[in-house]
């Protein structure tokens, strides 16, 4: 159905204007106010009303709205003198005044959009658009080249993940796919999302061929899709285009005048960017001699490039968590930790990699408020961080805030809910339910962690100081085996020394598990 005034036919299906059949060119944005307009007519729309329905509830200054109108009443042939069509009501909003008729437009699709059911795991969507970029594929035949194409994917993840109006499923989740033929709707029902986009890297020479689609799983239907042409060097401009292309096709209501840019730094050198996506691919397999090759890595691209943040905040990450999984020593691990997370945040503070760094190390140095406000930042910067999402939930369970840290982790599970660092996230929602005296749920937490990631040292040490605390005996005793196992060095000392507990009844309390389980 269209609608029509004067000479004009606004044609919502086909998302076009026209005058005395001539197509009039709108930014999507504008498009989208002249319909809200136009169905309202009836009414008098407020401030509150436009910035509801075209912004997303977000605020804008008073003079984007009027610009914004000013675009409508041009595209119409009407002036604020004039108000001819579009009618402003003093202190009150706005409202469409012209005489409009409703039409059926021959030809125009019949659009009807079905939701895609909850995955079988029961992942409900989100009330954000979900998307997931799949790895994309290396068609350059050279295996050592995939690192390229995977860091072509993670940055798209990361510039979208910084706008706020979506639901970002994380890097780790939609990696399972890579390698694999998969029915894009399985995809969809097994991560959450609506939407998935997938392309294709070919890098040669001092060229590269980057193709992108944009799918609506809901539907089967290709929203989008482009190839891009460049040189190497204009990569990132490339990325940048691609983000803001796949923010246009999923809602174009929200493609402001503003650039929607990757706000990541780009490295002055390609060669450290190499590095850094190498050492990325390294860092996210998390084993003790991935970790190993991953720092190697950033320390080189730091050496070439100084001032690379993401590069520092990488390696500060990676510093702390190869100390808490008792990998190194946490005495030697926190000072190279610190230097490299401060210089991140001063080369660039708005890098959530960077925070996320200082909060690992502000939590292991018992600067728990410190910790927190890093981790918060961190998830304003980017709301889809579920590593961020997953250690705030660690440091707040520290803190004794066990009802905020189960939250926490079980968003981080959901953000990315096929993860290497699943495990982690489960662990912590396991102590936080054991600092809330649920013990069977703590403990089945545990095991959910220890069934995906058997060496998972934490998950270990909730299952048996849950289990002692539960009074079961015989799990208690082959929990603590099993631990043993895992970390050979383990005593009631270490624990009470390194595991940074804020309360001193809840350090009692987990001590006393695992006192029960047979620990000395």
């Amino acid at each position: 159905m269209a609608f029509k005034f004067e000479d004009f036919v606004l044609d919502p299906a086909r998302r076009e204007l026209r005058r005395a059949g001539t197509l009039v060119a709108l930014e999507p944005q504008v498009f989208d106010l002249l319909i809200y307009l136009v169905r309202n007519r009836d009414r008098v729309v407020t401030r509150d009303n436009l910035l509801d329905a075209i912004w997303n509830g977000r605020v804008v200054s008073d003079s984007t709205l009027t610009s914004r109108i000013n675009a409508v009443r041009r595209a119409v042939d009407d002036s604020g003198e004039e108000q001819r069509l579009i009618r402003t009501i003093a202190r009150k909003g706005v409202r469409f005044v012209g005489e409009v008729r409703e039409a059926a437009v021959a030809g125009s699709p019949d659009i009807k959009v079905q939701p895609v059911e909850a995955a079988p795991a029961g992942l409900p969507l989100p009330d954000r658009p979900a998307i997931a970029v799949l790895p994309f594929t290396n068609m350059s035949g050279e295996a050592e080249q995939d690192y390229f194409s995977d860091g072509i994917s993670e940055d798209i993840i990361t510039a979208l993940s910084k706008l706020r109006w979506f639901f970002v499923i994380a890097r780790n989740s939609s990696f399972i796919y890579k390698g694999r033929t998969v029915h894009l709707r399985q995809v969809a029902e097994e991560l959450g999302v609506r939407y998935v986009v997938e392309g294709s890297v070919r890098k040669g020479g001092g060229r590269v061929r980057i193709t992108a689609q944009l799918n609506d799983v809901a539907t089967g239907s290709h929203l989008w899709a482009e190839r891009y042409d460049r040189e190497l060097a204009d990569v990132f401009a490339v990325q940048d285009e691609i983000t803001e292309a796949i923010v246009a096709a999923i809602e174009p209501q929200l493609y402001a005048a503003e650039s929607f840019r990757a706000q990541r730094k780009p490295p002055d050198s390609m060669d450290a960017w190499d590095l850094l996506m190498r050492a990325l691919s390294h860092y996210w397999r998390v084993t003790r001699q991935d970790h190993v090759v991953a720092q190697a890595l950033l320390e080189k691209a730091i050496a070439l490039d100084p001032n690379y943040g993401k590069a520092l905040g990488l390696l500060g990450t990676s510093y702390m968590f190869t100390a808490h999984m008792g990998w190194m020593e946490m005495a030697a691990a926190m000072p190279v930790a610190e230097r490299a997370a401060r210089a991140a945040i001063h080369i660039d503070d708005e890098d959530a990699w960077a925070h996320n760094a200082l909060g690992h190390v502000h939590l292991f140095a018992r600067r728990f408020d410190d910790a927190l406000a890093e981790f918060e930042t961190a998830l304003r910067l980017n709301p889809n961080f579920a590593l961020a999402q997953g250690y705030y939930g660690l440091v707040l369970s520290y803190c004794g805030r066990w009802q905020d840290a189960d939250a926490a982790a079980r968003r981080a599970i959901r953000l990315s809910p096929r993860d290497p660092y699943a495990p982690v996230y489960f662990g912590i929602a396991a102590y936080a339910r054991f600092l809330g005296a649920d013990y069977e749920e703590a403990i089945r937490l545990a095991q959910e962690s220890l069934r995906q990631r058997s060496d998972f040292v934490g998950a270990h040490r909730v299952l048996t100081s849950a289990a002692g605390m539960a009074g079961h005996a015989e799990l208690a005793r082959a929990a603590l085996q099993e631990l043993r196992r895992a970390q050979p060095n383990v005593s009631l000392a270490w624990i009470a020394e390194f595991m940074p507990i804020k309360l001193a009844p809840d350090r009692e309390r987990y001590l006393e598990g695992f006192r029960r389980a047979g620990l000395t």
